[in-house]
C-alpha cells in the first residue's frame, strides 16, 4: 500500500487507518522525521501547523506502543503529548482516534474548560496515550490520578506558543516528573534562543528537522488592506460576505472578546450562519463552532487570536483581520488560517487612520508592502490621505528599494548643539 515510503515501515494496522483518512503519500516533514523517531532518536522538529507534524510524530508513537506490548497500569501512562491550548489537544486527540482505528491502544484527552469526569473515566480504563495542557495535566497530578513515571515517549508541542502563553514553570514542573530514560520530541515555528535554551534542557542528542514551505505561506495568499473609518468596520464585513457568496469558509479575526460576540450577533441578524470562539466560551460551546465550521454547516467563524495557531480547519476561503493585532508575529498566524496545504487564499485587513502605524509594521514583518483596495462602497479618503500614498499600498517599508531611500536628516539635541556652539568640550 505505502511501499517505498516511511509509512510501510508502519504496523499493517496503522497503513490500514492511514489510508481510510485520505493519506496517499508522506509530508515532507513525516518523510524526514519519522525515520528518526522509529529509530529512538530524540527530535528537534522546527514545523509550521498545517505541515502534517501531529501525524509525523503520533504514528511512530504509536507504531512503538503496538510492538512494544506492556502491561497496563492505570494512571500511568506511556506516551504524554503536551499542547498549549485546547483546540490544538483536541485536534491531535482526534488525529490519534482516527490512527488508533484498528489497533487497541486507549488513550484520554485531558484539558481545561470542561468537567474532568471523563477524562478520568478514561484514564482509568488504561490510556496508554496521554494528550494534554499543562493547567488540567497539573491538576490531575495533583489528585494522585496521572503519575509520570512510566512515560516512553514524550511530546512538547507548538513550544514557542507555550513559551508565549507563560507555560514555562508549568513546562518545567512536568518535565520533573518525567524518567530520565526517554524519548523526547521537541516541535516549533520558530527556534528562538529561549526555545533552544529549553530544547537544550529537554532532548539528548536530538535528530534536527526543519521544514520550511517552498514558498512562505504568506506569498500564497492574496493580501489585501481596505481603508475604512471605524464605525463602519461592521457594515463593510456584511458586505463582502454578501457580495462573495463564494467565500464558503471565512474567519473572522478581533482583538477583543467582546467585540467577537458583538460581531456575530451582527452577521446573524443579516441571517449570516455564524458562530464565536474565544476563551469566554465553554470548551463545549467551542467544539460545537468548531465542528460547525469544519462541516460547512457555519460559514463564518469569529474568533479572537487563540484561534490563530494550532486549528487546521481545511479550505478556509478567506480570513478578514477586523483589527490588527498588537503583536505583528499574529497577524502571520491569523492569515495562515487560508492557504493550507499549498492552497492558495485571500486575507483582508480593515484598517483605520490609528491603525497605520500597525500595518507599517506588518509589513516590515512581512517584507511586502500590501496593496490597499478601493473598490468598495466604504472606503475612506480620509485614511487614505492619511496614509500618505494615492496609488497602492502604504508608504514602502524601509526594506523596499534601499537605493531610493531619503537620507535621514540629522537631529542635533540641545545638548549637542550647546557643545559645538559654546565650546564645551566632552562629558566627563
Amino acid at each position: 500500500m505505502f511501499e517505498n515510503t516511511v509509512f510501510g515501515r508502519l504496523d499493517q494496522r496503522l497503513q490500514r487507518a492511514i489510508a481510510d483518512a485520505g493519506y496517499e503519500k508522506p509530508t515532507p516533514i513525516q518523510e524526514k522525521a519519522m525515520p528518526y523517531l522509529m529509530a529512538g532518536r530524540d527530535l528537534i522538529g522546527c514545523a509550521q501547523t498545517g505541515t502534517g507534524k501531529t501525524a509525523a510524530f503520533m504514528l511512530p508513537i504509536l507504531d512503538h506502543l503496538v510492538k512494544e506490548r506492556k502491561a497496563r497500569h492505570t494512571g500511568h501512562p506511556r506516551a504524554l503529548v503536551l499542547s498549549p491550548t485546547r483546540e490544538l489537544a483536541a485536534q491531535t486527540a482526534d488525529n490519534i482516534r482516527r490512527f488508533s482505528k484498528y489497533i487497541e491502544i486507549p488513550f484520554a484527552c485531558v484539558i481545561g474548560g470542561v468537567s474532568q469526569f471523563h477524562q478520568i473515566k478514561d484514564i482509568r480504563r488504561g490510556a496508554e496515550t496521554l494528550v494534554a495542557c499543562p493547567g488540567r495535566l497539573i491538576d490531575l497530578m495533583t489528585q494522585g490520578v496521572i503519575y509520570l513515571d512510566q512515560v516512553e515517549c514524550f511530546v512538547l508541542d507548538e513550544a514557542d506558543r507555550m513559551l508565549d502563553m507563560g507555560f514555562l514553570p508549568d513546562i518545567r514542573r512536568i518535565i520533573s516528573k518525567l524518567p530520565k530514560a526517554r524519548q523526547s520530541l521537541f516541535f516549533s515555528a520558530t527556534l528562538s534562543p529561549q526555545i533552544l535554551k529549553l530544547a537544550g534542557e529537554l532532548v539528548d542528542d536530538p535528530a534536527q528537522v526543519s521544514i520550511s514551505p517552498e514558498t512562505p505561506t504568506v506569498e500564497k495568499i492574496n493580501q489585501k488592506v481596505m481603508l475604512v473609518d471605524k464605525p463602519r468596520k461592521d457594515s463593510l464585513l456584511i458586505h463582502l460576505l454578501q457580495t462573495h457568496p463564494e467565500w464558503n469558509k471565512v474567519i473572522v479575526f478581533t482583538k477583543m472578546r467582546h467585540g467577537a460576540d458583538r460581531v456575530n450577533k451582527k452577521l446573524l441578524r443579516e441571517g449570516i450562519a455564524s458562530a464565536a470562539i474565544h476563551s469566554d466560551k465553554t470548551q463545549n460551546q467551542r467544539t460545537r463552532a468548531l465542528e460547525g465550521f469544519r462541516r460547512g454547516e457555519v460559514r463564518v467563524l469569529v474568533a479572537t487570536d487563540i484561534a490563530s495557531r494550532g486549528i487546521d480547519v481545511p479550505e478556509v476561503s478567506c480570513v478578514v483581520n477586523m483589527e490588527l493585532p498588537l503583536e505583528t508575529e499574529s497577524y502571520v498566524h491569523r492569515i495562515g488560517r487560508t492557504a493550507r496545504a499549498g492552497e492558495s487564499g485571500a486575507a483582508i485587513s480593515f484598517v483605520t487612520a490609528e491603525e497605520r502605524s500597525q500595518l507599517k509594521a506588518v509589513e516590515r514583518f512581512i517584507k511586502k508592502t500590501i496593496p490597499i483596495d478601493r473598490d468598495h462602497p466604504y472606503h475612506s479618503p480620509e485614511t487614505d490621505r492619511k496614509a500618505g500614498k494615492s496609488k497602492e499600498g502604504l508608504p514602502q517599508a524601509e526594506w523596499v528599494h534601499p537605493a531610493n531611500r531619503k537620507p535621514k536628516r540629522r537631529r542635533i539635541s540641545f545638548q549637542g548643539r550647546r557643545q559645538k556652539d559654546f565650546g564645551g568640550g566632552k562629558r566627563r
